[in-house]
Parts: C-alpha cells; sequence; structure tokens
C-alpha cells in the first residue's frame, strides 16, 4: 500500500511524467528520431521524416543520411537530406 505523504512538489510531478517517455514503437521511428536529432530537422518538418522512414527501406534512408552528413558541411543538412531523398526515389535519375 503507498503511503500518502499529502501534497506533492510540482517540481517531483514534473520529474515523473518526464521519466515516462514511451520508446519508439518500430524500428523506422527511432530511426527517424535519429535522424531528426542529426540534422537538427524543424518542427514542420518532422513528419516528412517519418514519412521517409516508414515508407523506404532502412538501408536507403541510411544511405541517404551517410550521404548528407558526408557532402554537406554548411548550411541547413536537413534541406540536403530531403534533395538527396527525391532524387534517389525518382526514376528518371
Amino acid at each position: 500500500m503507498k503511503k500518502d505523504n499529502g501534497f506533492e512538489n510540482i517540481k517531483d510531478i514534473f520529474e515523473k511524467k518526464t521519466e515516462s517517455k514511451k520508446a519508439p514503437t518500430y524500428r523506422w521511428q527511432e530511426l527517424a528520431l535519429n535522424i531528426i536529432k542529426e540534422l537538427n530537422i524543424p518542427n514542420n518538418k518532422r513528419s516528412s521524416v517519418f514519412k521517409i522512414c516508414k515508407e523506404n527501406p532502412r538501408a536507403f534512408v541510411e544511405q541517404s543520411l551517410n550521404d548528407t552528413k558526408e557532402l554537406c558541411e554548411s548550411g541547413d543538412r536537413w534541406r540536403y537530406f530531403f534533395k538527396l531523398v527525391n532524387q534517389k526515389k525518382d526514376p528518371k535519375n
């Protein structure tokens, strides 16, 4: 039985809430989160990263990420990542 200590401190409540983060359910979700973190993807483009990771093979996405890190040293790396993914998916190229 849990002991009742009265009121809780608001700091303790927020700490408990942050501790209970769920792990990604699928491997592609974990990959998307890593890409978002590494390339500093803005909030309005994050859903696109999840879509790319869900609809494409993991090897393709990882190769695009590695190419981005290798070829784009300055500027918005996330824009280059999206450009690479779109070029590779296009059958004309």
